[in-house]
């Protein structure tokens, strides 16, 4: 960023409004104010925009913002600002103006609470299953509380991607280099990181701790739906402990299958379509929350898997109706459903 910097520093011809977009370390605009400023004599104002792009869905959070946050230090670059956005918040949603390392702070601080809320509901989730409470109903029972809501409740296999990960770890370099303990947050990305394990050791138990030999599908490598990012991915996890444990491992993805391969290689197989992967699997493990697989052909699942068992890392299905089906079922925070036939 700071090349980019000195590049417009030194290309500068007339004043300019100069914006950091990017997810940046709290400081970053005032080094890249100081680095313009060594180039050039022409004035100039630095503001910061983060963005709160959700992969999969970027163009229409653009298009349709919750929030416009923007950090400036003079009301004429907060007008030239607020004109830039008024066609996207016509329906009423907020830009909101404050100094620039608040507008750097609310993007950590933001994505934070939002792995905090993921980490959080995991957590809770391996309690119902050690308690035999149900996790569903406990995420409808607080969801609906006003003060906590329903979003990013829903448990998992741990989250994963190119920001919330980054984005946690950047939120505890800038305190630690402040002398700011967050002991939340360093929680929750410790959390996060033995949650990725759940699905690994759900399968272990199930094979009396042995899977050598053992053939397992995997449904899902992207690290959310509708992407193909494999990033920090709960999924590639979950195949590194299987294969580290002597199991072969079929796999498929409607989109991240040549994203993984990169990470992959041909340690795994590669299913074009998603039964090709169960042809003599003991198990189906599931992963990542596409819509082809929440309605599957059941009886086609159980013809093809030779232990009839599904281990399903979000929760897509209904545990009693799966048990009538003949499948046992292992989903978070939820008990076990054993095959009824």
């Amino acid at each position: 960023m700071l090349d980019v910097a000195r590049t417009v520093g030194q290309r500068m011809n007339k004043p300019k409004i100069v914006v950091t977009k990017s997810t940046v370390p709290v400081g970053t605009a005032e080094r890249v104010r100081a680095e313009i400023a060594k180039h050039t004599t022409v004035p100039f104002q630095v503001c910061a925009n983060p963005e709160f792009l959700k992969e999969g869905a970027a163009v229409e959070d653009f298009m349709k913002p919750d929030r416009v946050v923007v950090g400036v230090d003079s009301q004429e670059a907060a007008q030239v600002i607020g004109e830039l956005y008024a066609p996207f918040v016509r329906t009423g949603n907020p830009i909101i103006f404050m100094d620039v390392p608040s507008a750097e702070m609310t993007k950590y601080a933001a994505n934070a609470m939002l792995a905090t809320r993921i980490s959080f509901m995991n957590q809770i989730a391996r309690l119902c299953e050690a308690v035999g409470a149900d996790v569903t109903h406990v995420r409808k029972g607080i969801g609906t509380d006003r003060r906590i809501g329903s979003a990013f409740l829903f448990p998992g296999p741990g989250y994963g991607g190119s920001c919330f990960p980054k984005d946690v770890k950047a939120l505890m370099r800038t305190a630690e280099a402040n002398g700011v303990s967050l002991d939340v947050v360093q929680a929750v990305e410790v959390s996060n990181e033995r949650q990725k394990r759940v699905l690994f050791e759900k399968l272990q138990r199930h094979f009396d701790g042995n899977l050598d030999g053992q053939t397992i599908a995997v449904w899902g490598l992207a690290f959310k739906a509708e992407t193909d990012d494999v990033r920090e991915s709960p999924a590639l996890v979950l195949v590194e402990e299987l294969l580290c444990a002597g199991a072969k491992v079929r796999v498929h993805d409607p989109a991240a299958l040549e994203t993984a391969r990169r990470q992959l290689g041909d340690r795994v197989t590669y299913a074009a379509q998603a039964y090709d992967a169960l042809q003599g699997a003991a198990a189906l493990a599931i992963v990542t929350e596409w819509l082809e697989y929440r309605n599957p052909d059941f009886a086609r699942i159980r013809q093809l898997l030779s232990r009839r068992l599904i281990v399903d890392g979000r929760n897509l299905y209904d545990p009693s109706r799966l048990a009538r089906l003949g499948l046992t079922y292992d989903s978070i925070g939820r008990r076990l459903a054993c095959a009824s036939s």
